[in-house]
């Protein structure tokens, strides 16, 4: 006989990972079948500092049905078209890694090989920067949502947005589709003989009974790991940042398309911007900043007036061994921590919501399932792991103890592996369900200055004058159409302003 349906889920804990848990499961759910519970604690603040986004984000908005506009002028937001890395590669240098394609591949040959090609032959074909509409773009300031043809359907985007706003978007939407919010302080936890989650236990003394439990506790983790002690990899060898200082700023200057992450003397500083505010912080290693430095070196940055006082996070860079043990899965932070370098914070939450639903359990809870979705999700967490690995060996840097230690660290082999393909000629060889594409891989080794040796041999069956007028044509079709563009702020101003939004 088939086994009983699950009845009843408890997400413990709200913030961005629980309501967009909440979000989902009402969107595909039959909650007149499956009673959703959320439990929060007003008085447990949220981390709510994750305000840079992926594109990825664009495909659960649109599962949820969620209209863009309204969701943007509701959350405060902006659109982002790729991150503006400056000082990874050398002091003085600085590149973007943008959404969409480089130029234009041929049946044989990638467009990145006949550019090193014409490259290595003084052709005058310009920085490979200049191929990319999403980056021209935002070196521009412009924006326009994707095209359905033509250069403009190579335009990608993500958003800015106020994680806070985010939330409280996201459960409205789940209270109206019969989610239950349950306002208390979780003090306790019952279990049965094997070990299984019957209930969590309130302040008041009411237990909130579930049979599929949702840990959204952010840090705490407060049953994957407090009560089933899942245990925790850790990653700090290679990513060697574990705090961060983020402090919300007056707008100042033009409404930028991209995300900035500066590296500083023992970490990097971000800037994000919001319609209504700056997003601002300093992720750092304590091992070389002290945390008072840290602060004042974040306050002397800001491009405006603070609007709060700055807040300190402490974490470790890994994962939980365990994200589904027994009836209880980890989402967000309460599984793991990748630093915000690129923006995959939230993109994480989405994709163990996904791998949820893919293989949602029945009551008897059936260990294959189990086994699936731990593999998948750690196998991401590796492959995330080992992209933002690259920014910090891929420096050339050596003006602080912090990046002479990035610059020589020995890093994963499947990283390893990767630096030393495009290193012999380019190639770049990924996973075909990797979250990075081969584009972004170009981006950030060629814009840190990892220049391959030689080139894919089969871009020599194309005539030089050819590619040359292929490629050149190409690079000032890009430019014309990103100067056709509206300004960034324009756009948002006619199209999803909010109604506390100021900026120039």
């Amino acid at each position: 006989m088939p086994a009983e349906a699950i009845r009843k889920v408890v997400i413990v804990g709200g913030g961005t990972a629980g309501w967009m848990c909440a979000a989902a499961l009402s969107r595909v759910l039959d909650l007149q079948q499956v009673a959703v519970t959320l439990v929060e604690s007003d008085d447990i603040r949220t981390i709510g500092v994750g305000e840079a986004t992926i594109p990825t984000l664009r495909d659960f908005n649109r599962l949820l049905g969620i209209d863009e506009a309204d969701f943007v002028r509701k959350t405060q937001g902006t659109f982002k078209l790729g991150i503006q890395f400056d000082g990874w590669g050398q002091l003085d240098e600085s590149y973007i890694h943008p959404f969409g394609s480089f130029g234009l591949d041929r049946p044989e040959v990638r467009f990145h090989q006949m550019w090193l090609k014409l490259r290595a032959l003084e052709e005058g074909v310009g920085d490979i920067s200049d191929y990319n509409l999403s980056l021209v773009a935002a070196r521009l300031n412009r924006f326009n949502p994707p095209g359905n043809k033509g250069l403009l359907s190579t335009l990608r985007h993500a958003y800015h947005l106020d994680a806070n706003l985010y939330g409280l978007y996201l459960r409205e939407y789940a209270e109206a589709r019969g989610v239950n919010r349950l306002q208390g302080t979780i003090t306790g936890v019952t279990q049965g003989d094997d070990g299984f989650v019957n209930s969590v236990v309130l302040s008041d003394g009411r237990h909130l009974d579930g049979e599929l439990f949702i840990d959204c506790s952010g840090f705490r983790a407060l049953l994957i790991e407090d009560t089933l002690k899942a245990g925790y990899v850790d990653w700090s060898q290679w990513l060697p940042c574990d705090r961060a200082i983020a402090v919300p700023s007056e707008s100042t200057g033009p409404l930028r398309p991209y995300t900035c992450a500066m590296a500083d003397e023992a970490g990097w500083r971000w800037r994000i911007p919001l319609q209504h505010r700056m997003g601002n912080g300093y992720v750092y290693s304590s091992a070389y900043l002290d945390d008072e430095a840290a602060k004042q070196r974040l306050l002397a940055t800001l491009e405006g007036q603070p609007l709060a006082e700055p807040r300190q996070l402490k974490f470790k860079a890994g994962h939980r061994r365990k994200l589904w043990e027994k009836n209880v899965v980890a989402i967000g932070l309460s599984g793991g921590f990748l630093e915000p370098l690129e923006s995959t914070s939230i993109h994480l939450i989405q994709m163990g919501i996904a791998r949820l639903l893919l293989l949602f359990p029945d009551k008897d809870f059936k260990p294959a399932l189990r086994e699936e979705f731990n593999r998948l999700s750690l196998l991401e967490y590796e492959q995330i792991r080992d992209f933002i690995i690259l920014h910090y060996k891929a420096t050339r840097r050596d003006d602080s103890a912090f990046w002479r230690y990035c610059r020589d660290m020995k890093i994963p082999d499947s990283l390893q592996q990767k630096f030393d393909l495009f290193r012999a000629g380019g190639r770049i060889i990924r996973f075909k369900d990797e979250l990075f594409a081969e584009n972004s891989w170009l981006a950030v080794m060629l814009g840190q200055g990892i220049i391959p040796e030689g080139y894919d041999p089969v871009a020599d069956s194309i005539p030089v004058d050819e590619m040359r007028t292929a490629i050149l044509t190409f690079k000032a079709a890009v430019l014309k159409t990103a100067q056709s563009l509206p300004e960034h702020a324009a756009y948002i101003a006619s199209n999803c302003q909010g109604e506390v939004a100021k900026f120039k």
